[in-house]
């Protein structure tokens, strides 16, 4: 009898204590909304800062403003690149020659050897300067190949302006040293939809992914990750609901670490949770600052979050510096004109003229 009576009070005395846990847990969680938003931005301001400080920022965020040697909305126009019609060692090699149309590019590399990849090595400053690539200057030839880049995986499948797909996987070197990864898939298909995935892994271990997938539900995000945790994504998804308003369902969700602010439409109120958990004494408002039904962080969108204790912080004041640089990825990552100016130029020009 008596041992019975001990083991029902050491049960009582157990849920006692996980109750008082977890009755903690949750006051902590509350308490500590503003602890963790504060650290989350300053993490993600530290992983921004040292993204934009790298070797491939410059190279993976260029822009400009040129279009590919081959005129993609060309409704004739159908081709399909695998790697294996463009692999090889190219080394950029400056002649002071062009073909009648000034254009030539292909002419500045030589194949200097086989390779089961196409690896293109050339100055880290015509990478910079796409247009430079397909014109001569002088001071050409004192230039070095100090960046290379290796594609291990490439298709260009191109039926039409709505029907193709592209892969491209490659690692990118600068002055002999890794500088990053950065994979691309895109389908688009008439019966399909889209998919879309682009990402850039930087050294320290952050990378930068953007993901559109279209049909019954749309998923839209970009992600910065460090050490595979998530520092920063915006995403939306738009949910086909015949009960709906205009038959669709949209939600808005911002992360910042631990942090995440969910808006189901955009006519409720926002609520925002810590580490999964609800913060109900916190009041979230979203501020557009002028119609755009794609509004973000980076473009026309602020959040304010008043905490239980009644004072008030705003995302733009907690990563305002961030904000610049985290829209350029996000744009680069989106249109990823370091692939179309560098990787499919010359390999065009490659499957073209050597094939």
């Amino acid at each position: 009898m008596k041992i019975s009576i001990r083991v029902i009070a050491g049960i009582i005395l157990v849920n006692l204590l996980l109750w008082g846990c977890s009755k903690n847990n949750n006051s902590l969680s509350t308490l500590n909304l503003k602890e963790s938003l504060n650290q989350s931005s300053a993490n993600l301001n530290k992983a921004v800062s040292a993204i934009a400080s790298t070797k491939a920022y410059s190279v993976f965020t260029i822009n400009d403003g040129t279009t590919k040697s081959v005129t993609t909305t060309d409704s004739v126009y159908k081709v399909y690149i695998p790697l294996s019609k463009i692999s090889g060692v190219y080394e950029y090699k400056p002649v002071a020659t062009f073909d009648k149309w000034g254009m030539s590019l292909i002419k500045f590399f030589n194949k200097t050897s086989d390779n089961s990849n196409m690896i293109v090595k050339l100055p880290l400053t015509k990478v910079q300067n796409p247009r430079s690539l397909r014109h001569y200057s002088a001071g050409d030839s004192a230039l070095t190949n100090n960046f290379s880049i290796s594609v291990s995986d490439y298709h260009n499948n191109y039926n039409s302006y709505w029907d193709y797909d592209y892969l491209l996987s490659s690692e990118v070197t600068i002055d002999g040293t890794v500088a990053g990864d950065l994979n691309i898939k895109s389908i688009i298909s008439p019966t399909a939809g889209i998919d879309y995935a682009s990402q850039f892994a930087f050294t320290e271990s952050y990378t930068a992914k953007y993901k559109y997938l279209s049909g019954d539900t749309t998923v839209s995000s970009f992600t910065i990750t460090g050490n595979d945790k998530v520092l920063y994504e915006e995403k939306r998804l738009t949910i086909k609901n015949d009960t709906a308003r205009f038959g669709r369902e949209h939600e808005y969700i911002l992360t910042i670490g631990d942090v995440q602010i969910v808006r189901k439409n955009r006519a409720d109120s926002a609520k925002v949770y810590v580490g999964g958990v609800l913060q109900p004494d916190a009041v979230v408002t979203i501020i557009d600052k002028q119609s755009d039904a794609e509004a973000s962080v980076c473009k026309h969108r602020d959040i304010q979050i008043t905490f239980g204790d009644g004072t008030v912080t705003t995302v733009s004041a907690l990563i305002g510096n961030s904000i610049d640089n985290i829209a350029t990825i996000f744009d680069s990552l989106h249109s990823v004109y370091f692939a179309a100016y560098i990787v499919d130029w010359i390999a065009y020009d490659i499957y073209y003229e050597r094939n």
